[in-house]
C-alpha cells in the first residue's frame, strides 16, 4: 500500500510539474510586427483589435464610409506621419498621423495607403533590412498590411512610384492631406500632372467629417483618457502645496499621466504661475510661484490615439484671496452655464456668443472692462474645439456645424489679463481658465472630465486636508537646494 502511494504521488507530482511547466513556457515565438497585437500584448488588446480598444470590422467600416463619401472613379492618397529629427541622429518620438491612423491601424512610420472603390486599402510598406531591425526592431511590412491591417492590396515600398502612377492616371479625382503629404508620391509626374488639371483635392474635408462622430469603442477610449487626466491633474494639484515650481508640476502631471497608462502627453502641459498664467500658450514652464498667486495648469493625456484636454487654475498655498476669489466665479459660473446650453443642434459659435456675453457684462461690473470692444484683448480664444484624435480634432469642420450625438467638445471659459492691461492694478496679470470635455449625447451632454473638481470650496478643502504631510518639508529641502 505503502509503495502504491508512493508511486501515485510521483505520478502526481509530474503531472503537476508539466503541468506548471505548460503554462509557464512556450516555444512558440510571438510575431513582432512593431506595434501591440493581442498575441505580443494580451494584457492591453482583445482578440480581433488591431488597436487597443478598437477592432478590426471598425476599421474596414470606416475605409466603407470613405469610399462612399469619394465622387466616382476617385483615390484617396494618406501618408503616415514621417520620422521628424531632434539632431542628426536623435529622433523626436514619432506620432502617427490621425488619418492614417483612423483608416489603417498601422502606429509605423514609412507606409502610405490608398483608398479607392475599385481596389479597396492598398498598402504600400516599408521594408527593413537586417541592419535597420538590429539598430530599430521590427516594423509592420507587407505581411502585415494583409494579415493584421486587412489590406485588400499590399505592396513594398519601392512599388509606388510603378502602381500608384498607374493609379492615378486613371482616376478623375485624387484626395490627399496637403499638411502630410509625402514626397514618395507628390514629385510623381502622373500627380504633378493632375494637379495642374485641378484634379487634386484636400482629403481632410472628408475624413475630418468621418472623425466627428464617435462610435462607442472611441467614447470608451476618450472616456478611460479623460479619467486619467483627471486623476493626474488632481495629484499634481496636491502636489503643488509642497512643490509650488511651475517645472516640477509639469513633470508631476505627465509621470502621474503615463503611469496610469497613457502614452504620452496630448501636448506640452501649459503650468503658468502668476502673471505667467496670462500668457495663453505658456510653455516656458521655468518659474518658482510665489506664495499667494494663481497657478493655470492646462493639460491633456494621449491614450491608444485619443486624446484629453482639460484646465484647472488653483491657488497652491491652499487659499483663494477675494479677488481672486471673484474673478475665478465669474470663469466658473460661465464654465458651467455653458455646459449646460451643450445639446444636440447648438453650434460652438453660439456657445462662444453666450460666453462672451456673460464674460463681457461680468468684467465691466468689476471694473476690468470699460469698453465690450476691448474684450477679446482679455479673451482672444473660443469657448471650445471639437475633440478626438488631435486635440484640435477636425479642424476642417468650421463653428456652425450643429452638434450632434456622438460629438466631443471642449467649453473653455478664460480671462488673460495682461500686466500692461488699463484695469485696476490688483487684477493686472492674473489668467484663469476652467476647461472641461464635453461629450454631446442624444439628451443633452456628459461631461467626461467631471471627477476633477473646480468648486472653491472643494479645492481649498483638498490643498488643505489632503496634501502629503510632509510636503511642507519637502518643499524646504527643495528650496534651499534652489
Amino acid at each position: 500500500m505503502q509503495v502504491l502511494a508512493r508511486n501515485l504521488v510521483r505520478r502526481v507530482s509530474r503531472t503537476q510539474v508539466k503541468v506548471i511547466s505548460r503554462n509557464a513556457y512556450s516555444t512558440q515565438r510571438v510575431r513582432d510586427i512593431g506595434q501591440p497585437t493581442p498575441a505580443s500584448h494580451p494584457h492591453l488588446m482583445a482578440e480581433g483589435e488591431v488597436t487597443p480598444g478598437i477592432r478590426i470590422e471598425e476599421y474596414i467600416g470606416r475605409r466603407k464610409k470613405l469610399v462612399e463619401l469619394l465622387p466616382g472613379n476617385s483615390l484617396a492618397i494618406i501618408s503616415s506621419a514621417p520620422v521628424k529629427m531632434m539632431t542628426d541622429v536623435v529622433p523626436y518620438t514619432f506620432r502617427q498621423e490621425a488619418d492614417y491612423l483612423y483608416l489603417t491601424g498601422c502606429q509605423q512610420p514609412g507606409g502610405v495607403a490608398v483608398l479607392s472603390d475599385e481596389r479597396g486599402l492598398c498598402m504600400f510598406m516599408p521594408e527593413s533590412t537586417p541592419k535597420d531591425i538590429a539598430w530599430e526592431g521590427e516594423v509592420a511590412g507587407v505581411d502585415a498590411a494583409s494579415e493584421v491591417f486587412k489590406a485588400d492590396q499590399a505592396y513594398p515600398i519601392i512599388k509606388l512610384p510603378e502602381i500608384l502612377s498607374e493609379m492615378i492616371r486613371h482616376s478623375s479625382k485624387v484626395f490627399h492631406n496637403v499638411q502630410t503629404a509625402s514626397q514618395r508620391y507628390t514629385n510623381l509626374d502622373e500627380f504633378q500632372k493632375s494637379a495642374s488639371l485641378g484634379k487634386v483635392k484636400t482629403l481632410s474635408s472628408l475624413t475630418h467629417e468621418l472623425r466627428l462622430i464617435k462610435s462607442p469603442a472611441e467614447l470608451k477610449l476618450m472616456r478611460d483618457s479623460a479619467s486619467i487626466a483627471c486623476q493626474g491633474l488632481l495629484k499634481t494639484m496636491l502636489h503643488s502645496k509642497g512643490f509650488p515650481d511651475e517645472g516640477i508640476l509639469s513633470a508631476q502631471v505627465e509621470y502621474e499621466c503615463r503611469v496610469r497608462g497613457a502614452q504620452r502627453m496630448a501636448f506640452n502641459p501649459v503650468v503658468g504661475g502668476g502673471s505667467n498664467a496670462s500668457v495663453i500658450h505658456y510653455s516656458r514652464n521655468d518659474q518658482r510661484i510665489k506664495d499667494g498667486d494663481l497657478v493655470l495648469m492646462d493639460m491633456g493625456c494621449e491614450l491608444h490615439g485619443y486624446v484629453s484636454d482639460l484646465t484647472r487654475t488653483w491657488p497652491p498655498c491652499g487659499k483663494f484671496s477675494s479677488l481672486q476669489e471673484e474673478l475665478y466665479d465669474l470663469i466658473l459660473q460661465t464654465n458651467k452655464e455653458c455646459i449646460k446650453q451643450c445639446k444636440p443642434g447648438t453650434t460652438i459659435r453660439q456657445l462662444n456668443a453666450y460666453s462672451t456675453e456673460l464674460l463681457c457684462d461680468g468684467l465691466m461690473k468689476m471694473g476690468i472692462l470699460k469698453s465690450r470692444r476691448l474684450y477679446h484683448q482679455l479673451n482672444p480664444t473660443s469657448i471650445g474645439h471639437y475633440l478626438g484624435m488631435d486635440v484640435h480634432d477636425s479642424s476642417a469642420v468650421g463653428y456652425d456645424r450643429p452638434l450632434q450625438p456622438g460629438f466631443v467638445i471642449t467649453i473653455e471659459p478664460g480671462v488673460y489679463i495682461p500686466s500692461s492691461f488699463d484695469c485696476p492694478e490688483r487684477f493686472q496679470g492674473i489668467g484663469i481658465r476652467i476647461e472641461d470635455d464635453v461629450l454631446i449625447t442624444d439628451t443633452g451632454y456628459e461631461v467626461l472630465t467631471g471627477s476633477m473638481p473646480k468648486e472653491i470650496k472643494h479645492i481649498e478643502t483638498l490643498l488643505n486636508n489632503h496634501c502629503h504631510d510632509n510636503s511642507a518639508r519637502s518643499f524646504a529641502s527643495f528650496s534651499s537646494q534652489g
